[in-house]
């Protein structure tokens, strides 16, 4: 009973096995491939591929290409009357500003008729990896359509079904995004689900042109794409986008885009049967084979079953031409193959079989694989020879085989490569075998770098080896490329600041086992932003490079010379190379920019500043070398520009006194300890207060009041600079306000500050004030100092203009002092000027400064502008100054600066009392 029913056993274990263990898949997949190649067609012919071909890349260059080429091809697209275009090349991260607004331009000119690429790729978190979709750039998307241009590659390697689209979380959002197939094709389906694509219509046909031909306007090429749809993207093998699909063939990505689209156009969308049908065909082969298996001769069960194997396959053929349904067939194929071998078990040999189509599966492995693959025997002869090493060293399979692996080599060397005998395992693969890499030699006599993995076995021919071979010329030159980009400066070929840290720490090390010692000067260009602005950023660089020129000749093999960034540069030196002292070096690299530097074409001269630290004195470490040189650069820069500045310990002191400060004042701010102390100006003639200056006080929690020559200068080169004076301008008017509604017309002065004028627009401010307050214009009066007229004196004087139009006084504060201040009472429209202490405070007894003083007011007078003296101490020398015809006056004599409510006590007051007295 057992052995009547056991053929049908070996058939249900036989699909059992290889159903659970998914073996069936290669089958059913070759069953597949096989009816794309009985039913081939060509394509629509309305989608055109513009190809990035080995041609493209010679004519214009390595790949990437800059984004204003691609809008450039983007604009000929448009002209040659294309229906739509699809990129398939990532625009997911920024290019250079110009490339990528371009390209911009090229889209907003497409009106909508471009597709660029999305993907998804991983994206590794802190909880774990998720999937997360690369889209264009959102300057981009907002001016073309998005598609995804992911493939699913199967178990086998193969490409060989795509999806309509794909459910995407952006955000909280879930939006559907289209395949780059479906949008080719025009299709509106809105599901996620996938088809097998139709590698029955023929690549060949597609209509394709070279980008390049494109780009270039060549007539045939454009007639080739008019009224079509078009996919751009690469099919040189050297950008590595290539997909192995069905029937041993490898397509280019965009290729393999353009088969998916024709496959929805020609409504050639594949599909798979449903198991039940799988099933209920099996169990129909089980009832025929067992109706018939004592009924048949061995030979008539044999026909039987190859008819019935024919016959499936033509019903599949049928279903896949006409109705475009792929009919999984391996199971029954397998079932059939099960009772053959059950039939003829005795006459095949069966370990021979299995080793055929070991050996079949091997080949059609080793055909599609995009790497190079070569085995050889046991005395290392080329036995197999595929497409990829077809293509990477350009000998033919019928040129090589059978030749010795050695003429692959440059040198000619074989052995050392190959594993020996006893290394070999039974029947399998070495596992994972060491990579190596060598020097291959192409037909053309051409030297390449390759790299290779090596395996043994024993086969039925004894010892063979399986050589994996890949071309990694354009791997090698990249990563020269990277390896340069980041150790040194694009611009001008010297070392980065990354590079000279390194070497600047092995110096130190070198010199500190040679009881030396290393010198670190940071140079800095003066006023080079002058130069840019003046003369453009493109001159700029050629004087960049330039002075790094100069600089490299002058130090030569002593030291190492690097950029660091913007206009600085740096020298590294061990002083036993200098040949006298650190200060004589520094005087000499700045001597070395007295002779004009050849920029562009023309002479630029330049004067430098250097910084300068000497280990160890000046820092132990690279890190703090770099950091001491750049404060003396600093120092160098404030002190004077055209000079050197060795470091101290001193330096960093002062800059750590400053950085305390400059925290401090912050906290100042935000606690509010600011105060505003009101110093009266009066009237020479009567004695009667006219207005008064708001001053700056900063109370301290734990200082006290703090002098305003300790932390008004660093207020006035800080960011704070800006937000305390403009606390100050609000704070006085809304003072002068209360003072005005209380019957008390007090004029307040205001010291401007250069920040209000660099940030923001001046005279909107004070009208808004102006108006939020309710103060008259005429009660505030603001002072302005020449550095705030030397910042740009075109901005300056129109600001002036308008704050006068609203009514409010200018007071040139500190008259006497500057460089050009008789100037200034020319050029700007001024109200009055206040002549400095430093003329008023010893007016009595130097003749010199009664005779500025005396000028000074005679020109006020003819000018029509108000004289205020500073620094007014006695009552003699405010009588003086009356007889000169000053006729206000400010100093100590009248009151020292003192809160609004002392000063309203001591002054408004007592002016009230005294106009009630007399009335």
């Amino acid at each position: 009973m057992f052995r009547r029913f056991m053929p049908h056993i070996l058939v249900v274990v036989a699909l059992l096995t290889v159903g659970l263990s998914g073996c069936n898949e290669l089958l059913g997949n070759a069953l597949v491939d096989l009816r794309f190649r009985l039913n081939k067609h060509p394509a629509s012919g309305e989608i055109a591929v513009v190809t990035i071909d080995p041609g493209s890349i010679e004519a214009l260059g390595i790949w990437p290409w800059p984004r204003t080429t691609h809008a450039r091809l983007l604009d000929q697209l448009q002209r040659a009357g294309v229906r739509d275009v699809a990129f398939d090349v990532d625009f997911s991260s920024p290019s250079d500003a110009a490339g990528d607004r371009a390209f911009q331009d090229a889209l907003q000119n497409a009106k909508g008729a471009v597709v660029l690429p999305a993907f998804r790729q991983l994206n590794g978190t802190q909880q774990g990896t998720a999937i997360h979709v690369n889209r264009p750039l959102p300057q981009f998307e907002q001016l073309a359509w998005s598609a995804l241009v992911n493939v699913e590659v199967a178990r086998d390697g193969r490409v060989r079904s795509y999806a309509f689209g794909e459910y995407c979380e952006y955000g909280h959002d879930r939006t559907f995004v289209q395949s780059f197939g479906a949008f080719l094709a025009g299709s509106s389906a809105v599901k996620d689900s996938s088809f097998l694509i139709d590698y029955g219509i023929d690549p060949s046909s597609l209509p394709k042109v070279s980008y390049v031909d494109v780009l270039r306007g060549n007539p045939d090429a454009l007639a080739a794409i008019k009224n079509k749809r078009v996919i751009v993207g690469a099919t040189a093998i050297e950008l590595g986008d290539y997909y192995s699909v069905p029937n041993g063939r490898v397509l280019p990505g965009v290729v393999l885009q353009a088969l998916a689209a024709e496959s929805i156009l020609q409504h050639r969308t594949l599909l798979k049967t449903t198991t039940v049908a799988t099933v209920a065909a099996l169990l129909l082969i089980v009832v025929v084979m067992l109706a018939s298996w004592r009924r048949l001769s061995a030979a008539r069960r044999g026909l039987l079953i190859v008819l019935i194997g024919v016959g499936i396959e033509t019903i599949a053929l049928v279903l896949h031409d006409r109705y475009a349904l792929v009919l999984d067939t391996s199971l029954l194929q397998i079932a059939l193959v099960a009772y053959l071998t059950a039939t003829a078990l005795d006459e095949i040999d069966f370990r021979g079989l299995l080793r055929h189509v070991a050996e079949s599966r091997f080949e059609r492995i080793a055909m599609s694989i995009g790497d190079g693959l070569v085995c050889t025997d046991q005395h290392q002869r080329i036995t197999v020879w595929n497409p990829g090493a077809v293509a990477i060293f350009g000998y033919g399979a019928d040129e090589i085989i059978g030749q010795p692996f050695a003429r692959l080599r440059a040198d000619c060397a074989a052995d050392d490569l190959f594993p020996r005998e006893e290394a070999a395992l039974p029947a399998t693969l070495l596992p994972g075998g060491a990579s190596v890499e060598f020097d291959g030699r192409r037909k053309d006599g051409e030297v390449f770098p390759v790299e290779a993995s090596f395996s043994a076995w024993h086969g039925a021919d004894g010892l063979q080896y399986g050589v994996i071979l890949r071309d990694i010329s354009l791997r090698k030159r990249e990563a020269e490329r990277i390896r340069y980009l980041a150790e040194h400066d694009t611009l001008t070929a010297l070392i980065n600041r990354n590079t000279l840290q390194t070497e600047l720490a092995a110096m130190i090390e070198t010199a500190d086992g040679a009881a030396d010692r290393v010198v670190l000067l940071v140079i800095g260009l003066d006023a080079f932003q002058h130069i840019n602005d003046m003369l453009g950023h493109s001159f700029g660089d050629s004087v960049l490079r330039a002075a790094a020129e100069r600089l490299r000749a002058e130090i030569g093999r002593m030291g190492r010379v690097a950029r660091l960034s913007g206009d600085e540069f740096a020298v590294a030196i061990p002083c036993s190379a200098i040949g006298g002292t650190v200060a004589e070096l520094a005087e000499h690299l700045g001597r070395l920019f007295d002779a004009p530097l050849e920029a562009a074409g023309r002479q630029q001269r330049v004067k430098v500043s250097l910084g300068v630290a000497v280990h160890p004195e000046g820092g132990h470490t690279a890190d703090e070398l770099l950091s001491n040189a750049h404060l003396a650069l600093c120092r160098a820069k404030t002190d004077g520009r055209s000079s050197h500045v060795i470091f101290e310990s001193a330096i960093r002191q002062q800059l750590e006194q400053r950085l305390t400060l400059e925290a401090e004042l912050a906290l100042a701010v935000e606690r509010h300890e600011f105060e505003l102390f009101y110093q009266p100006q009066v009237d020479l003639l009567s004695g009667r207060v006219i207005g008064a200056e708001a001053l700056i006080r900063w109370r301290h929690p734990t200082r006290g009041l703090v002098p305003p020559g300790d932390f008004i200068p660093v207020v006035n080169t800080s960011p704070l600079s800006e937000a305390v004076a403009t606390w100050v301008m609000a704070t006085a008017c809304r003072q002068a306000r209360e003072w005005q509604l209380a019957g008390q017309e007090v004029r307040v002065g205001v010291n401007l500050s250069p920040s209000q004028f660099q940030s923001g627009d001046l005279a909107a401010f004070v009208s808004k004030l102006l108006t939020v307050t309710g103060l008259s214009p005429g009660l505030l009066e603001l002072e302005v100092t020449e550095d705030i007229l030397l910042h740009d004196e075109p901005g300056v004087l129109q600001t002036f203009n308008r704050l006068q139009a609203l009514g409010v006084s200018l007071v040139f504060d500190d008259f006497g002092t500057g460089y050009a201040s008789l100037s200034y009472l020319k050029k700007f429209p001024l109200d009055g000027l206040k002549i400095d202490r430093s003329f008023v405070r010893d007016v009595l007894t130097q003749t010199d400064d009664a005779a500025i003083v005396g000028s000074t007011v005679s020109l006020s007078k003819q000018l029509g502008l108000s004289v205020i003296a500073e620094g007014i101490e006695n009552q003699a020398t405010a009588e003086f100054l009356l007889r000169l015809g000053c006729e206000q006056g400010q100093g100590y004599h009248f009151g020292k600066p003192m809160p609004a409510a002392e000063f309203e006590q001591r002054f408004l007051q007592m002016e009230e009392t005294r106009q009630a007295g007399a009335a």
